[in-house]
């Protein structure tokens, strides 16, 4: 069997792989789309993060594929229906980046309300904004609203009340009698009620038709005034026009987006220049725990998926 892998991949993980079937590995792949076409001519299974774009021309081009192991969770670079179609099994990594996902929601979340940290520069050269920075919010006692919860939705919202937030969830796919809630000591609200009651507002959705704008001018309106914003989930989930709007005139107390509706995030940006903003390169997800815990997952699983057949 034969397996090739277009994006970063913990070393170990790799090695696992290559102890069982020839491996190829080349984290830069992905950005060559037609050496990686060729590569897949005889290509049993493919590895991937989410710059990969598994569409029906790459699946054309790679006629014995069985096996596409997803280094994260989200799947929209992978068409599942086109795989289902081949019999291409796609297997995500649930679960394996979460810790890592929830500690950035709730470290970003403090940063942002305590505001505080952006006067390094100030301090470093002489000044002392000690008055104008008197005023920062301890997250402790506020209200944490999460739309989507599912595993990182439930684990953002353990770390939150730990901290003494308060916290409150939306998800369109979860009545709000299931049981889940109650054990996770989290108040089911509709989205609007969640909306007006939140300081911190974290979404962790996936990108659907239903999904897409979710967060869009109307609805951050609709937010408490001053709250934070996170989106880890996935970029076209929020409006970046309105969210730029609503930080300049000051509705949104800050924001932190780590996906983008386009990536990498254009040059001319709205977002650019925007106060009380942290923006990152799609990173939440990943840290070198969660890399390690990420690639061993998906090795076993794909070694798993190209075992022999009884």
């Amino acid at each position: 069997m034969r397996i090739v892998i277009s994006e970063f991949m913990d070393e170990a993980a790799v090695a696992a792989l290559a102890a069982h079937h020839a491996t190829e590995y080349d984290r830069d792949l992905v950005d060559r789309r037609e050496e990686l076409k060729a590569k897949l001519i005889d290509a049993d299974a493919l590895v991937v993060r989410n710059r990969t774009q598994v569409d029906v021309e790459l699946l054309a081009a790679a006629p014995r594929l069985r096996v596409v192991g997803r280094l994260g969770v989200g799947l929209d670079n992978i068409d599942v229906a086109a795989c289902a179609a081949r019999d291409v099994v796609v297997i995500p990594a649930t679960g394996a980046n979460a810790r890592a996902v929830a500690e950035y929601v709730i470290g970003v979340a403090m940063v942002l309300l305590r505001g505080t940290y952006f006067a390094t520069a100030e301090v470093a050269a002489g000044k002392w904004p000690r008055g104008a920075l008197s005023s920062g919010r301890e997250i402790a006692g506020k209200t944490l609203g999460i739309v989507g919860f599912g595993g990182i939705g439930r684990l953002t919202g353990r770390l939150g009340r730990a901290l003494g937030m308060r916290v409150i969830g939306f998800d369109a796919e979860l009545a709000p009698g299931d049981a889940v809630w109650g054990d996770e000591g989290v108040e089911p609200r509709t989205l609007d009620a969640l909306l007006a009651q939140s300081d911190v507002l974290t979404l962790h959705v996936p990108l659907l038709p239903a999904t897409r704008n979710l967060i869009d001018a109307r609805r951050i309106a609709a937010m408490k005034a001053g709250a934070i914003l996170v989106n880890t989930a996935r970029g076209g989930v929020v409006d970046e026009a309105a969210v730029a709007a609503a930080l300049s005139s000051g509705r949104l107390g800050g924001a932190a987006l780590d996906v983008f509706e386009k990536e990498p995030l254009p040059a001319g940006s709205p977002l650019a220049g925007c106060p009380n903003l942290i923006l990152t390169p799609h990173i939440a997800g990943v840290t070198t725990e969660s890399n390690e815990r990420v690639s061993s997952m998906i090795a076993e699983k794909v070694i798993e998926a190209l075992a022999p057949r009884a």
